[in-house]
């Protein structure tokens, strides 16, 4: 088996985990790949010695990798995907993080849930991302994907922006908002959730749209097929506005328009058959929590 390693160093907290996982891929003989600035934090902390192959760049993995394991939060497993992209190869998560809604791994359990994957008893879930394109003015975006959202928000001004939105060319509302989050089923646990938005289970074929702070009571969270092409236009009292696709941030000019739509291609996560995502739903967001349960 060959291994990719991507991950965040947080200090105390994320040494021992680190250690485990090298220890046991190397009692096991797996072949590991590691990023390369995250292999030079380890050089520098002691944590590991031993000379490693690494990647710099999404060019660099192929399909020779039979999986990429995040160390860290969510938020590491959304910069692992940009180094995954349409290549099919699975991420797992091993939460070195708070919450770790996505890295599925706890700290206690990384052996017990490395020997299943050693032994692929695993399962593969298949999450959908957006994509996003700018026009006239072509603002050149690096990265043009999101596993968990594209937000469009106000940047240098507390007043409100308007967000005409269209649906396959048909007009659905001017949200008069803070900004507007479409979010994918994987993102519906995230900043949606938190702006009044619905959760969606990973298998489901649909996206999001919800508004943030809408000057409008009916502006209600919208469920929408996920094969639907979005197009946003913003206006408001300053030149530009923010565009966020996961957290990554650009500065759009105002009255451009974006064109959000599903990506021909889907991330592949590792399900464990003990995490699944209803349990983390209890778990992680207590939810139904209840006394009398």
């Amino acid at each position: 088996m060959k291994v990719a390693i991507f991950g965040q160093y947080y200090q105390n907290d994320t040494r021992p985990i680190i250690k485990d996982i090298f220890v046991f891929f190397n009692k096991n003989n797996v072949e590991l790949v590691i990023e390369e600035q995250f292999l030079k934090i380890l050089y520098k902390e002691e944590i590991v010695a031993k000379q490693y192959n690494t990647f710099a760049t999404y060019k660099d993995l192929d399909a020779s990798i039979d999986i990429l394991i995040s160390i860290g939060g969510d938020g590491t497993i959304l910069r692992a995907a940009t180094f995954v992209r349409d290549s099919g190869i699975p991420i797992l998560g091993v939460n070195a993080g708070r919450l770790g809604f996505l890295a599925k791994v706890q700290k206690e359990n990384i052996e017990s849930f490395l020997e299943i994957l050693l032994e692929k008893k695993f399962a593969i879930s298949e999450r959908t991302l957006l994509s996003m394109e700018c026009s006239p003015n072509n603002t050149e975006i690096e990265i043009n994907f999101a596993m968990n959202e594209v937000t469009v928000s106000r940047k240098d001004t507390t007043s409100m922006i308007t967000i005409d939105t269209y649906l396959n060319g048909e007009h659905l509302n001017s949200y008069w908002a803070d900004g507007l989050i479409i979010s994918t089923p994987t993102g519906s646990t995230g900043y949606s959730l938190s702006c009044g938005g619905p959760i969606l289970t990973p298998e489901v074929k649909g996206l999001v749209i919800t508004p943030i702070a809408p000057h409008n009571l009916s502006a209600r969270p919208l469920v929408i097929p996920d094969d639907t092409e979005i197009k946003l236009k913003v206006s408001g009292r300053e030149d530009q506005y923010l565009v966020s696709l996961d957290s990554r941030i650009n500065s759009i000019n105002n009255n451009s328009e974006l064109i959000i739509k599903k990506t021909p291609f889907t991330i592949r996560m590792v399900e464990i058959p003990e995490e699944t995502f209803l349990k983390t739903l209890r778990n992680k967001l207590l939810w139904g929590e209840d006394k009398r349960n």
